[in-house]
């Protein structure tokens, strides 16, 4: 896998890119702001780029705003926003345009969880992040329909929202492939998603109707 990390923190950034190398991938730019990025990506071609949110000169949205150019110039190219605290919003908005991710920079420190998650993305996947989901989940309404999810449904589309295919999930949870996609079928009736709607288009499914939830915060 290819990438560029934008971060302006250098000791994250050079962290960052050692934690890539060691695990056999090619950083082809690392850079500490967001003004030069997008002629780095024309010239480069990556498949991942790696954005804090928050980034020099106004430290508030640069990073958001560089992710959603980026995929508007380069669909092909993954986006992973890397973000210091929740933002639910801004990061379900961009996830609706695929190969996109939004981890909080704590998720980093999982390491074998944060390389999956960014290969995810690069392939064209999805990866929210966990306390995101949660957060959205938790502001479900009584009169919602999430509200019908048993606590194991829950846990399962919780997974499903990271992005995670059954497989994964059943590995998550420790369950048989054939119970989790079980759960996944309930979790789909019961939100009155249809059951063909696999892979992808499951996620993004899922996450329109957490967005919805969003809205009631």
């Amino acid at each position: 896998m290819r990438l560029v990390i934008v971060e302006d923190q250098l000791l994250l950034r050079e962290g960052l890119a050692r934690l890539f190398v060691d695990a056999g991938h090619d950083v082809v730019g690392s850079v500490g702001d967001a003004e030069a990025v997008p002629s780095i990506v024309s010239a480069v071609a990556p498949d991942l780029l790696i954005v804090d949110v928050r980034m020099p000169p106004t430290f508030t949205d640069e990073g958001l705003r560089l992710a959603r150019r980026s995929k508007e110039e380069h669909p092909d190219v993954g986006v992973l926003v890397l973000s210091q605290h929740v933002e639910t919003a801004s990061a379900l908005d961009l996830l609706g345009l695929g190969g996109f991710g939004y981890l909080l920079k704590d998720r980093v420190l999982a390491i074998d969880e944060f390389l999956a998650a960014a290969q995810r993305v690069a392939d064209g996947g999805s990866a929210l992040d966990p306390e995101v989901v949660r957060h959205l989940v938790a502001a479900g309404r009584t009169d919602d329909p999430i509200a019908t999810l048993s606590v194991r449904e829950r846990e399962v589309l919780s997974l499903m929202a990271e992005g995670l295919t059954n497989v994964g999930i059943a590995r998550r949870l420790t369950l048989s492939e054939r119970t989790v996609e079980a759960h996944v079928r309930h979790v789909l009736l019961k939100l009155d998603v249809p059951e063909h709607a696999e892979g992808n288009r499951r996620v993004l499914a899922v996450l329109a109707y957490l967005r919805t939830l969003s809205t009631t915060r």
